[in-house]
């Protein structure tokens, strides 16, 4: 997973303000340094060869670092990304030589088409995963390799375009050593500006889809919408590439856009180090030079690709950077001490929407069948505010089913569901959770290799108002709703007494602080109904009376709680409300003790022979 994300823990605090910024100003003046040792080396040689080499370094980081984003962040496999490289240079060449326009607007040209093509390759893409996705996204690659070939009249063929206008400066092209000074001065750019992006709001969602995109659904993230973003990412950083190729060639034919170019900018990424800002540098400097020496046997060139691919799936698979952060991470460690903070937190409540006296949800005939097996057959029931009810009832009785459909992963056959001020038909998982549901569940969804205090961050996501450009350029809105946030997710780790676990990756906590850091997950989406499906479930009798606390304290902040348990001796010591299935049936409603008093739900739980 990304090094990017990491937090920076100094004498034993949560990372402040303070620290992140000495962070950033840290690799800020370590991208300069870096881009000013290139600058000046590019300077220093005479031999053209080498030049080219080194543009050509700075071509495949820009086709890399895009590419990062969509494979090492979004979890996203493309091998279309030669089509969206002949995009830009086709668009830089067209545009120049039939439009006459300036070789400036034309490499602008050339990114907005290519993130025009991004999105086009995106949407169908979206329909499919795995191997499928990458079979789309090469038959886009192929389609556009066809067309560049076959259609004569306009891209010319194998024959190509001749005459684009370079790039320059008081009309004068640019000389190799200026297209390397410019190579090196985007890719700086390009970096820095991305890495805004990822480092905060919009970089969680993404690795959030990478982990789990249902879990990623319900604190908020519009799946799609960060998946589409990702693809446009990549296809503007490999159109500006191509469009850079065709301008500093002043010429561009079919011969460049091929199958293996797509392979080659997905070995970029993957044997550099997918997920790392390291990644996108190291695979460019490396490939470029193995690609100049396997020049001289051309016929060994798919061979030694396809070996690096397989080497850095299967034997390195953080490729060269993520060895050389382990390396690094040796000698590091983070102090367990806990974060600046009380054990109650000022502040931490949940403001209510809608007249205290109306129910929060109502359930009207809600059936569900799958086949001839029916999880819901006209259940109705509704929770007041400010109360913690449970759904109790049998295996297979239908309360998962439940819980699914108020959160919108399962749609309803019939009925309805009323939530604080409209019905709930046709809304999305992330729209749900903005309007105030958020919950756990079952079966754990944890982003795993996420930090427990990116974990709860990527539940503030639905919370914070700051757009993606915003973010891209770090302005003071941005700055402040990161900080907000993290303020927040630091009291909430406080409040569930996860605070001393804020840097732990939290696949690595024991099952039971895994379970509170869903929780935690879910409290910072600032829900007015949490919905629990099984909270207690692999916990030992004592984590199980801290949860029930626990749960007392989220309700005193004014979170109304419907969960689904099987632990009665939790379900009757902290329910003000009970609601029983059975087969999918509800057989019984009231309070605690009015439903261990009743005969259905005592036959339905020991059976009719137990009773006789």
């Amino acid at each position: 997973m990304s090094d990017s994300l990491d937090a920076v823990n100094t004498g034993g605090m949560l990372a402040d303000e303070g620290p992140n910024r000495w962070w950033i100003s840290g690799h800020l003046l370590s991208v300069l340094v870096i881009a000013a040792a290139m600058a000046i080396m590019a300077s220093l040689l005479q031999n053209d060869y080498y030049l080219r080499m080194l543009f050509m370094i700075t071509v495949y980081f820009m086709c890399a670092v895009g590419m990062n984003v969509l494979v090492g962040y979004a979890g996203q496999k493309s091998l279309g990304q030669a089509g969206l490289f002949a995009a830009g240079a086709y668009t830089a060449a067209m545009l120049t030589t039939h439009f006459d326009l300036s070789p400036w607007l034309a490499l602008i040209g050339a990114a907005l088409v290519s993130g025009v093509c991004g999105v086009l390759i995106a949407l169908p893409s979206l329909r499919v995963k795995g191997p499928y996705l990458a079979m789309v996204t090469l038959a886009f690659g192929v389609v556009i390799e066809k067309i560049v070939t076959e259609w004569s009249d306009v891209f010319g063929g194998a024959a190509g375009i001749f005459g684009i206008k370079p790039l320059t400066i008081n009309a004068t092209p640019f000389s190799s050593v200026q297209w390397v000074w410019f190579g090196i001065a985007l890719c700086t750019v390009t970096h820095l500006l991305l890495r805004n992006v990822l480092n905060g709001r919009f970089g969680r969602a993404l690795l959030s889809l990478q982990a789990d995109e249902i879990a990623a659904s319900s604190v908020g993230i519009k799946v799609y919408r960060a998946k589409v973003l990702a693809f446009v990412i990549a296809a503007v950083t490999c159109g500006i590439a191509g469009a850079m190729v065709a301008q500093q060639n002043q010429y561009i034919n079919s011969d460049f856009i091929n199958f293996n170019l797509s392979v080659f900018i997905l070995l970029l990424v993957l044997f550099g180090g997918a997920g790392s800002s390291l990644g996108p540098l190291v695979g460019a400097v490396l490939l470029t030079v193995i690609d100049a020496y396997l020049a001289k046997w051309p016929s060994a060139q798919h061979f030694v690709y396809g070996a690096l691919l397989l080497f850095a799936l299967y034997l390195m698979p953080n490729g060269v950077a993520g060895v050389l952060t382990q390396l690094f991470r040796k000698n590091t460690r983070h102090s367990g001490e806990p974060a600046a903070g009380t054990e109650t937190i000022a502040g931490l409540t949940i403001a209510q929407n809608g007249a205290p006296d109306q129910a929060l949800l109502k359930v009207d005939a809600v059936c569900k069948s799958y086949g001839g097996v029916s999880p819901a057959q006209q259940v109705s029931f509704e929770l007041q505010r400010g109360h913690i009810s449970a759904l109790i009832g049998p295996n297979g009785a239908g309360k998962s089913t439940m819980i699914n459909m108020l959160t919108g992963i399962v749609v309803p056959d019939a009925g309805r569901i009323h939530f604080i001020d409209g019905l709930l038909a046709g809304q999305e998982i992330h729209a749900i959770c903005e309007r105030g549901m958020g919950r756990t569940f079952q079966n754990l969804r944890l982003f795993g290799e996420l930090s427990v205090l990116d974990n709860v961050l990527v539940g503030r996501h639905s919370r914070m108002r700051n757009g993606f450009w915003s973010s891209f350029f770090t302005l003071p809105q941005a700055r402040r709703e990161e900080k907000l946030a993290r303020e927040r997710a630091i009291a909430i780790l406080h409040f569930v007494g996860l605070a001393n676990s804020a840097y732990v990756p939290a696949g690595s906590l024991s099952y039971g602080l895994e379970r509170r850091v869903e929780l935690a997950r879910a409290l910072a989406t600032e829900p007015q109904l949490l919905l629990l499906d099984e909270p207690a479930a692999g916990l030992n009798p004592q984590e199980t009376a801290e949860l029930g606390k626990l749960l007392l304290r989220i309700r005193d902040l004014g979170v109304t709680i419907l969960m689904v348990e099987h632990h009665m001796d939790l379900v009757m010591a902290i329910s003000d409300h009970v609601i029983v299935l059975d087969y999918g049936i509800k057989i019984a409603e009231g309070t605690p003790v009015e439903v261990q008093k009743n005969p259905r739900v005592i036959e339905a739980y020991l059976g009719t022979e137990a009773i006789e």
